[in-house]
């Protein structure tokens, strides 16, 4: 894990659940370095006094992402991407979100993947700089993933 505990983005995470909540949110985040030259995988724990239902939590995620050009949501459970990779945004500046609900504990597990030398950084300039700029927001960043999905 790359700072488990005092994470210095979970501020920001918290700020923005807590907005989007109307109350206060408290959350766990643990980001994860793995033996890969790129890429984040980071899980996120969120204990909450009543655990939405599934179909729920996807139309949140939908409401949420589902206009983006850079965010997919992986769904399928039995196919060979159940969860978010990192070697499945290798080389593009996508994020890969996906979660589980864990009814023993009120938890919803959120997991995301990122090319940490695209998305994480250069690709999020490059975009940032379209939309300031007035042009495509996916101009220059439109390359697939390395890694077939």
């Amino acid at each position: 894990p790359d700072e488990p505990v005092h994470h210095r983005h979970i501020a920001e995470i918290e700020q923005e659940l807590s907005r989007l909540a109307g109350r206060q949110v408290k959350v766990a985040f643990t980001p994860h370095a793995v033996d890969l030259v790129r890429g984040i995988f980071a899980t996120g724990h969120v204990y909450v006094e009543k655990l939405p239902a599934e179909a729920d939590m996807w139309k949140y995620f939908r409401a949420l992402y589902g206009d983006s050009k850079f965010i997919r949501i992986i769904r399928d459970r039995l196919g060979m991407a159940r969860y978010p990779n990192v070697k499945y945004v290798l080389g593009s500046n996508l994020v890969d979100i996906g979660f589980e609900l864990d009814p023993r504990l009120n938890r919803v597990v959120t997991f995301s993947a990122i090319d940490n030398l695209v998305r994480g950084a250069s690709g999020q300039a490059v975009q940032a700089f379209n939309v300031a700029m007035g042009f495509p927001e996916d101009e220059g960043l439109r390359q697939i993933p390395l890694a077939p999905v």
